[in-house]
């Protein structure tokens, strides 16, 4: 089971070119499956649809309905894999149903606290010009958690006003900045980053206060605790400035297919959860506003 795990997540990796991210899942849930397969002193070769039933229902004691979802996906296209390989002849997991979740609508703040979340970082210390940087250029771009903390100085073109990013799957697209998240990247470039480098030449452009490349995690902090000193009441998580990026250009008035490039979705059903948001504010200021709610 290792060594077709193992071919899988090359055959991924090389081949499909899915995200980082999602190959790690994938990877996760099939390791948990063949724990199962190992316990109950099953083949993969061998198994059944039942036995495999079998073991999806066990999750939901200890997983929610999406992440069940993805075990059945990666479950399904490890054996259409292991099947056009020619391990076995007939594919098990062929007829697996996954189920249908219910998106839920992403927390969005308001124009009044993105300004109050942008103004907190200190601008008369290097890790205040950093932090301004990057909160300008996450809500001006719209850019995945990722793809900001491995951004290098060369993406970045302040000429021309966009970066240049790779998103899931390595597929790279060009991203428009607007005039405060050039003047926010120009200052950190001047000043704040100057004092960060320590002598290290790394091409990553936001470093940490040890001159080290910033993780997902650093950033994580970093917008919660500016959230907090902004007294914004709403959970706020790394990929809040994102959803108020999208959801905010719709407001005013910017197209469906324009958002979805900028955002880097490849299907255009997950940019328009934003529409949802959308109408529940366009619901709010006809109710608030209207002679006859």
């Amino acid at each position: 089971m290792d060594a077709l795990i193992d071919q899988f997540i090359n055959y991924l990796r090389l081949e499909r070119g899915l995200a980082d991210n999602t190959i790690q899942a994938y990877s996760r849930d099939l390791s948990s499956f063949a724990r199962f397969l190992e316990e109950q002193d099953l083949s993969p070769l061998t198994v059944s649809r039942d036995q495999i039933i079998e073991y999806l229902s066990s999750l939901k004691r200890s997983l929610s309905a999406r992440s069940i979802a993805r075990s059945i996906s990666a479950t399904r296209m490890f054996f259409r894999f292991v099947t056009s390989e020619g391990h076995i002849r007939e594919n098990p997991a062929r007829l697996l149903e996954t189920p249908r979740l219910s998106r839920k609508l992403p927390d969005v703040l308001s124009t009044k606290e993105v300004e109050r979340l942008l103004a907190r970082p200190d601008p008369s210390t290097p890790r205040g010009i950093r932090d301004r940087a990057m909160l300008e250029l996450l809500y001006a771009t719209g850019l995945r958690v990722s793809e900001l903390i491995t951004l290098t100085v060369l993406n970045v073109n302040l000429e021309s006003g966009y970066i240049r990013t790779l998103g899931k799957g390595a597929k790279e697209r060009l991203v428009p900045m607007g005039g405060k998240a050039i003047e926010a990247i120009r200052d950190y470039l001047l000043g704040g980053r100057s004092q960060m480098v320590r002598g290290a030449n790394l091409p990553t452009l936001f470093l940490n206060s040890r001159g080290r490349p910033l993780t997902r995690q650093g950033f994580w902090k970093i917008i919660k605790l500016y959230g907090r000193t902004a007294g914004i009441k709403k959970e706020i998580t790394p990929h809040t400035l994102r959803h108020s990026f999208a959801s905010h250009l719709l407001e005013g008035g910017a197209d469906l297919r324009s958002v979805q490039v900028m955002l880097g979705h490849e299907d255009i059903s997950t940019t328009q959860i934003y529409t949802h948001v959308t109408r529940d504010k366009l619901s709010e200021i006809h109710e608030k506003y209207h002679p006859r709610p």
